[in-house]
């Protein structure tokens, strides 16, 4: 990796900076490392002779010059140069830092010295079945997991479940007062459609949905509904709980599939019975930061107003008196989502003298336990939850305004740490093209716009696992194709390994502000920027480890046995060698990547590095013989930069939730 051999030669330049200049340390530069534009230049420049020209009083080429002169050893690095124009030029030690980094990584530890930080996504209503919007969500928050975990950072993964909203309240009104049914009678449904309840409540809430638009009068019985389920009113309670469960762990296998996880879900329903909206909300009001409404529409309600940059980035369609003042507490008494919202911000950073009682939602697999809040009694074992130094909330950019609310409430009780590592990570919403809703049996959409958008409240998209199972079933027909001999079992799961490469790398390599039309055709191509075009090099990458053991009976063990003794003209010198050393050093890189896509925030920088890199080595591949290469130094040079590559690949498909099959 190469972060280690800037952070040496960082150290080594602040030192000699110090030493040669006697700088302060208040005084010193930013050391700035950049991959010059040719081989030529070297593997890394500094332009900090540009950065003392000035205090200095000097040319930055004689700055540079007398750098260079003085430097001495650096751990990895051979040479370094001033160049005429006044950088720094670093040409690494090829073989050692190949060397290196195909030494056994140690083990990855946590840093606690950052603190936990608490990441939060996927949160789908659990009223219906997910769809290809959700999968975003998870897609995005997952990686992220991944990346900061892939940093050493320590990281807790929360599902907010918002069993409490108006989104259930509409599904219990479909069963009791559409269908007629109590909780029995949807007790009996759910048992009739596992594995598939959450597809039954998809068509229920849309029926709900066209109830109300047939009388406005009908929506009195949602307030009702809301009410009973805020206040754990039975019988309307006990449904919302039921089918909230039953949805959840629909859910949880629909994101199972797309290899997603989470440490805790937390209930939105324990928000409120465990008294935390109380806690913050007086809280709120001994700081001021809401009041009551005396006249006016809101007279009656706790509003918070709302700061200038909040309200301009806020609803566009509502009215300037919603810009300036938020509804927290409703003139019933109900407490809003923003409130709700806020009291768990408020418990993620431990600022709350308040915490959850845990139970044992599922036991997977692996024996490893998922945790779920509860307000009964909790169950042994539970690990510390909440406390954290950072909170990461990943939801659509629709709820800016609200995750702006969130940093603003934060901010007025005085947290303005907490406030700044508050970060609402947004993105765009996902659509279909028009040739995969066609194909997925979805003709709605405007045929004048470029993709169908999809509507789960009116009962109009895909369902995510119905996407899945397409995908799934369209790689399984090429798989067998192209390994007929395979068996059955092998061709499965390989199809729904490429099946989720291809939907996962399609949901981060675009700019997380872009609104994306999901495209099965493009997403599935092992051609292009595709998540099976990158696992296809890695594949190629252990085909042809596998094919030099059967010719040469060496395994990958011998390779890096036999480096150190090697003649390392095949990787110092020469044109096919700088291609070679090329190629390495970009496979290096992967944690710098890692870097800048978690600073950013934009997680296309890793998707775009992954490809990049699956180019570059099928490039390789095609110019520079490894089987068929007589000299031996040379094939086994390039043998391990081929085993070093198909490693990073490897690890930055896992970092996207992708797996690499043995063979497509």
């Amino acid at each position: 990796m190469i972060l280690p051999v800037h952070a040496v030669i960082r150290s080594t330049l602040v030192q000699l900076l110090t030493d040669r200049f006697q700088l302060a340390p208040d005084e010193l530069p930013e050391i700035v490392l950049e991959i010059p534009p040719k081989r030529a230049f070297g593997d890394l420049a500094a332009p900090v002779a540009f950065e003392l020209a000035r205090r200095l009083r000097k040319a930055p080429r004689a700055i540079a010059q007398e750098l260079a002169g003085a430097i001495g050893p650096i751990p990895a690095v051979a040479r370094v140069e001033a160049a005429p124009s006044g950088y720094l030029n670093f040409f690494l030690d090829r073989a050692a830092c190949l060397q290196q980094w195909l030494a056994p990584a140690p083990a990855r530890t946590a840093a606690p010295e950052h603190g936990k930080v608490i990441v939060e996504h996927t949160a789908i209503n659990p009223n219906k079945a997910a769809h290809i919007g959700h999968l975003r969500n998870a897609a995005l928050g997952d990686t992220l997991v991944r990346l900061l975990r892939f940093q050493g950072r320590p990281v807790e993964v929360q599902n907010y479940i918002d069993d409490t909203g108006v989104q259930v309240a509409d599904v219990v009104v479909g069963f009791s007062h559409l269908e007629g049914r109590d909780l029995a009678g949807i007790q009996a449904i759910a048992a009739q459609q596992s594995p598939t309840f959450d597809y039954y409540c998809w068509d229920l809430y849309a029926r709900v949905t066209e109830w109300y638009s047939g009388d406005e009068s009908r929506l009195e019985v949602r307030r009702q509904v809301l009410h009973d389920i805020e206040h754990g009113v039975d019988p309307h309670a006990a449904m919302a709980a039921f089918i909230a469960d039953r949805i959840v762990r629909c859910h949880l296998r629909t994101m199972a599939r797309m290899n997603v996880d989470y440490d805790l879900l937390t209930w939105e329903g324990d928000i409120l019975r465990l008294h935390f909206w109380t806690t913050a909300f007086e809280q709120l009001k001994e700081r001021g930061a809401v009041f009551l409404q005396t006249e006016g529409r809101l007279a009656g309600c706790w509003v918070m107003t709302i700061d200038d940059g909040a309200a301009a980035d806020g609803d566009d369609d509502a009215d300037e008196e919603d810009q300036r003042e938020k509804v927290i507490v409703r003139s019933n008494g109900t407490v809003t989502y923003v409130g709700k919202d806020i009291a768990n911000q408020f418990w993620k950073f431990g600022l709350l003298d308040r915490d959850f009682n845990y139970r044992r939602f599922l036991t997977r697999p692996d024996g490893t336990v998922l945790w779920a809040t509860t307000s009964g009694e909790s169950d042994p074992g539970a690990p510390s939850f909440g406390r954290a130094t950072a909170v990461y909330n990943v939801i659509d950019t629709r709820q800016s305004y609200l995750q702006q609310l969130l940093k603003q409430a934060l901010h007025t009780m005085g947290y303005t740490g907490q406030a700044e590592r508050s970060t609402h990570f947004s993105y765009e919403m996902v659509a279909l093209s028009h040739a995969t809703a066609r194909a997925l049996g979805y003709e709605g959409g405007d045929e004048g716009k470029p993709f169908v958008e999809v509507s789960g409240r009116k009962g109009l998209g895909v369902k995510a696992d119905d996407l899945l199972d397409r995908l799934v079933a369209t790689a399984a027909e090429e798989v067998a194709r192209r390994n007929p001999d395979a068996p059955e079992a092998e061709r499965r799961r390989t199809a729904e390994a490429i099946a989720i490469a291809a939907v996962r790398y399609f949901l981060v390599k675009f700019t997380r502000n872009k609104i994306i039309a999901f495209d099965i055709d493009e997403a599935l191509s092992f051609e292009g920027e595709t998540g099976p075009y990158i696992q296809y090099a890695a594949v190629r990458g252990g085909n042809i480890l596998a094919k030099l053991e059967e010719r040469f009976g060496v395994k990958e063990a011998d390779i890096l046995e036999r480096l150190p003794s090697l003649f390392r003209g095949p990787l110092d010198g020469g044109e096919a060698a700088d291609e070679l050393w090329g190629l390495v050093l970009e496979a290096s890189r992967l944690d710098e990547v890692v870097d800048v896509s978690v600073r950013t925030l934009e997680l296309s920088v890793l998707a775009k590095f992954a490809f990049g890199l699956a180019q570059a080595f099928n490039a390789f591949y095609h110019r520079q013989q490894i089987l068929r290469e007589e000299d031996e130094a040379a094939r086994l040079w390039r043998a391990a930069a081929v085993v070093y590559v198909r490693r990073q690949l490897t690890a930055a498909l896992d970092l996207m939730g992708c797996a690499v099959p043995a063979r497509m």
